[in-house]
């Protein structure tokens, strides 16, 4: 299985920071990728934008969503070798692009200092659109408008720099979850799919049909691979790739 370098014969992946809306959105998105940078020795965190609240298909689950979904988090993660999670808190369903996310975002990246930010996808998908709820729409938004300019920007929030946390230059985003025409990076999970799988399944409060939810994931991944030009029966997690700071831009152009 290839080791998912953001292109062939570039710098290694040493910190990956990973963004999502909601609980399990990243699970659905990137977990056998993310399975595969922990196996090699990768730093992978998450953070994640939204309480989940308004997640949840029982009533008697509401007084404790928040804190349901917290811990189903935490331990999806562990199961793709992860285990520095953030939870930035906002009202499930109301994220917005506002300085204040803005904000809470570029001080995770000057904290962890990623290679690679991975993402929702700022852009509709028209095909499929229960990928662009607003929240993650609004969460695309937000980390680009954080890795560029604000992160690299040592005007940017500047009480972040006086508490120690100086600018910090991104090289690449991963976006997850966009219009497919734009995805043009795809990375082989084969024999990763029952780990993907089971990091899914542990958000158990956001789906009534397991079984349905197994069945539609293995398809799209073995589309992904069709796609990507792998053997038939392989597995494949799609990308919209976004060179930020590489060998091929210039800074500020």
């Amino acid at each position: 299985m290839p080791f998912p370098e953001p292109t062939p014969g570039s710098t290694p992946v040493r910190r990956v920071l990973c963004f999502a809306a909601h609980p399990d959105d990243i699970d659905f998105g990137a977990a056998g990728t993310i399975a595969a940078w922990t196996d090699a020795g990768v730093e992978v965190s998450y953070c994640i934008l939204t309480d989940g609240d308004a997640g949840g298909f029982s009533e008697q689950q509401r007084p404790g969503i928040i804190e349901i979904r917290r811990d189903e988090q935490r331990a999806a993660a562990r199961l793709v070798g992860v285990k520095d999670i953030s939870f930035l808190g906002h009202p499930d369903g109301f994220l917005e692009a506002s300085p204040e996310v803005v904000r809470g975002i570029v001080k995770r990246i000057r904290e962890v200092r990623p290679d690679v930010v991975m993402s929702m996808h700022p852009e509709r998908n028209w095909d499929r659109i229960q990928k662009s709820h607003p929240d993650h729409l609004a969460c695309g938004e937000a980390v680009t408008r954080a890795v560029y300019p604000a992160s690299e920007n040592p005007y940017a929030f500047p009480e972040l720099a006086a508490a120690g946390l100086p600018l910090h230059r991104v090289r690449w985003v991963w976006f997850f979850g966009g219009p497919g025409h734009l995805e043009n990076h795809f990375v082989d999970i084969t024999g990763l799919e029952d780990r993907k799988l089971a990091a899914i399944r542990v958000h158990a409060s956001q789906h009534p049909d397991i079984e349905g939810m197994d069945a539609t994931v293995r398809r799209m991944l073995a589309d992904n691979a069709r796609r990507a030009g792998l053997p038939e029966g392989s597995s494949a997690e799609a990308f919209h790739a976004v060179g930020i700071n590489t060998e091929d831009t210039i800074a500020g152009f």
